[in-house]
């Protein structure tokens, strides 16, 4: 197998699995694996932390060193504006079950609905992410000035995955057997898209902890989009990721639970749901393709979890104070390292949630007690060394 992580949905052990166990999928899902090398080459050709010396839109830049002082140096996060006239710029191809992309438009901003179910679900998928962003949070599209979101669907044959690859979504129809099509769950699509989020903000490094931060990210992001759409409170959702993705010969709800990680399958041919919901159940795995760069897809469930017991502490819509607390992390230029550990995350999520709402607030409070409860301790980030004299600062590397 190769060395290059997979960056995708479905993650390659449930593949493997698959592989092993049906000779008749044995050619396509191989084929899925092997691309997803080739998808992130391509992605690391495109993918910088800001790309072409850009900053993430409404990014603050933040020189703050010992943890307990960051929140009072912190700038407070500006508001955010969208232009009046913007609106989400999509275009929708079909691949025609080929690997060319985009493939032939289909249907573009504004166009009437295709009649392909995929197209035309991959198009409101990708209306309802641009939205949330623009309409929550005041970021114009991924990269805050207005990028287009281009996504093709009917990719290869049999493909049992949807990705990001640095440019552009791409859908796979599923297999028919275990997998149906990825166009049909709305929060897949923001998932997705938030990996392209990621890539114009805090630009997480796919390995280890922050691999599995990046995946917990898009599953926050992916989970709000969904709730949105739904009307949904913290409380009425249900916390899957991937609802639909399985067809009924898996036994299984989703490819996630947040609210409960590791409950989500427990099937006698994908296996069952390894995930995490505390430090507890940590996996410790080498860092490379073969174990999941490191368990990104499995450990992501600590976060993930962290994330549900935020939100729900809080009360009302998950993207009005916990989903603001996570984009400001995730947009505070400097805040967050490329490298950062869970414990990072945290305490950047502390500056955050002091930083907008006040330390002693309620929203300190549920966020302190979130990560208390799925073990991460916010004390145990290492502040960096201060910058070398003689040059810029740069973006701490803590810890």
């Amino acid at each position: 197998m190769t060395s290059h992580p997979h960056c995708s949905i479905v993650p390659p052990y449930l593949l493997l699995r698959l592989a092993q166990a049906e000779p008749s999928l044995a050619e396509a899902v191989r084929f899925a694996l092997r691309d997803s090398m080739t998808v992130r080459q391509r992605r690391e050709l495109t993918a910088t932390r800001w790309p072409q010396g850009r900053r993430p839109s409404g990014g603050q830049a933040i020189v703050a060193w010992p943890l307990q002082s960051r929140a009072q140096s912190a700038p407070a996060p500006t508001e955010r504006a969208v232009p009046a006239d913007a609106t989400p710029q999509r275009s929708v191809h079909d691949a025609q079950h080929g690997t060319t992309l985009p493939g032939v438009l289909v249907r573009e901003e504004g166009g009437q609905a295709s009649g392909d179910t995929a197209v035309d679900q991959a198009y409101d998928g990708l209306g309802a992410t641009w939205h949330l962003l623009a309409e929550v949070f005041g970021r114009d599209s991924l990269d805050g000035q207005g990028l287009p979101l281009v996504g093709s669907v009917h990719y290869a044959q049999s493909y049992d995955n949807a990705f990001w690859d640095g440019e552009q979504m791409v859908f796979g129809d599923g297999d028919g057997i275990y997998f149906n099509g990825f166009t049909q769950s709305v929060d897949v699509i923001g998932h997705e898209l938030a990996h392209g989020l990621t890539q114009y903000t805090a630009g997480l490094t796919y390995v280890g902890q922050s691999g599995a931060l990046n995946e917990s990210a898009s599953d926050v992001w992916g989970s709000m989009v969904r709730q949105r759409v739904l009307g949904q409170t913290a409380e009425e959702a249900d916390w899957l990721i991937g609802v639909g993705v399985f067809t009924d010969k898996v036994q299984g709800v989703a490819l996630r639970s947040m609210a409960a990680p590791g409950t989500a399958y427990d099937d006698p041919v994908l296996g069952k749901d390894p995930q995490p919901a505390t430090m507890a159940g940590y996996v410790v795995l080498p860092h490379d393709a073969d174990n999941d760069n490191g368990g990104v897809h499995i450990n992501s469930g600590i976060p993930n979890h962290a994330f549900y017991l935020f939100a729900t502490a809080l009360g009302g819509h998950s993207w009005e104070r916990a989903g603001q607390v996570w984009y400001d992390t995730m947009t505070t230029r400097g805040l967050v390292p490329r490298d950062v550990s869970f414990a990072g995350f945290a305490a950047a999520t502390l500056v955050s949630a002091t930083t907008r709402y006040g330390e002693g607030s309620e929203v300190e409070s549920a966020l302190r007690s979130a990560w208390d409860q799925v073990g991460v301790d916010p004390a145990d980030a290492v502040p960096p060394a201060p910058p070398a004299a003689g040059g810029p600062p740069e973006p701490p590397a803590w810890p």
